[in-house]
């Protein structure tokens, strides 16, 4: 374990001396690819974070801190475009309450408190389930029209997340023998899958670091209430210099930078280009989890993952 937070510390260093280094590195870091195998990697790191802190950091914390980190990091970015924030908070209040409680407040939190009981690779094979549930609350909720493909797409990544959370033993699903952390984990995959679809609400010609501010601002106040009570759980922190490293890479790396450089490079190759690399972190995190977690990948695991890739290329396929 010592050997994980040593390294991971020094290439969270390495990284953010790329990111302050002289302006040719600056420039091959808005390879527009780079962009996005560095934002992958930094939300696969968050997993294994996430799942190697959990007996230092309480889950609510974590979120909490996070997102407090990452705020602070928006801010001078959202400054200059702040003649926007007092006029969309009057205008659209209640969409941003919802987008900001949903995905700033409730994902990462769920998926923090997953980890607490199950892998990070269980974790990220799960959350690669967010695209197909996307589809299905479309249909559901905004009658977008589902297509014979795209019900066979679902069924599939369906029945390869019953093989990762039956852990390839069907015989479970009779018993109802659950991991509670798997439960919460897909919890969070319907939390992002809904901010994802709500998203087509928010105010149009905001600019997205004041609609990050705004969004990170309302998630921190929702998680107030419930980070208070898990302190008077005496929940607390073990301020170790690892965990405290730990928490400022998920609030700088995956929830900032990962945030900045995912819009870049969309707004350079374009979505559909862009989305193909999400598929890189069912396979980029349990190799992290490996060799730093000693989490062993089984056999259900590449089944389950197999099964839910291949639904979302049934569903996506043109």
């Amino acid at each position: 374990m010592a050997f994980f937070h040593a390294f991971s510390f020094a290439i969270w260093m390495q990284i953010w001396g790329c990111i302050m280094a002289p302006m040719p590195l600056r420039q091959r870091l808005a390879n527009p690819y780079l962009l996005l195998m560095l934002t992958v990697l930094f939300w696969s790191g968050n997993w294994v974070v996430g799942r190697a802190f959990r007996g230092d950091v309480p889950p609510v914390a974590l979120a909490f801190w996070r997102w407090v980190i990452a705020f602070g990091c928006v801010c001078p970015f959202a400054w200059p475009h702040r003649a926007q924030l007092l006029p969309a908070l009057r205008g659209h209040w209640l969409i941003l309450t919802v987008l900001g409680l949903l995905g700033i407040a409730g994902y990462n939190t769920l998926a923090y408190v997953g980890l607490q009981t199950t892998t990070a690779t269980n974790g990220v094979l799960l959350n690669s389930f967010i695209p197909i549930v996307i589809i299905g609350l479309s249909w559901a909720f905004f009658g977008q029209r589902l297509v014979l493909r795209e019900g066979w797409g679902i069924a599939v990544s369906l029945i390869g997340v019953t093989v990762i959370v039956a852990h390839g033993e069907f015989a479970r699903l009779a018993g109802l023998t659950f991991n509670p952390g798997d439960l919460w984990i897909m919890a969070s995959v319907v939390v992002w899958a809904a901010y994802t679809v709500l998203l087509r609400f928010r105010p149009a010609g905001l600019h997205p670091m004041v609609l990050l501010c705004l969004l990170t601002g309302v998630g921190i106040l929702g998680l107030t209430p419930f980070y208070a009570w898990e302190l008077m759980q005496g929940r607390l922190i073990h301020a170790t210099p690892a965990a405290l490293a730990g928490m400022a890479y998920t609030g700088i790396f995956p929830a900032f930078l990962g945030y900045v450089f995912w819009n870049r490079a969309v707004a350079q190759v374009g979505g559909a280009l862009a989305g193909l690399f999400i598929h890189v972190m069912p396979v980029a995190t349990p190799l992290l989890a490996a060799v730093f977690l000693n989490e062993t990948p089984h056999l259900y695991h590449f089944l389950g993952m197999g099964l839910i890739l291949g639904g979302i290329v049934i569903a996506s396929r043109r």
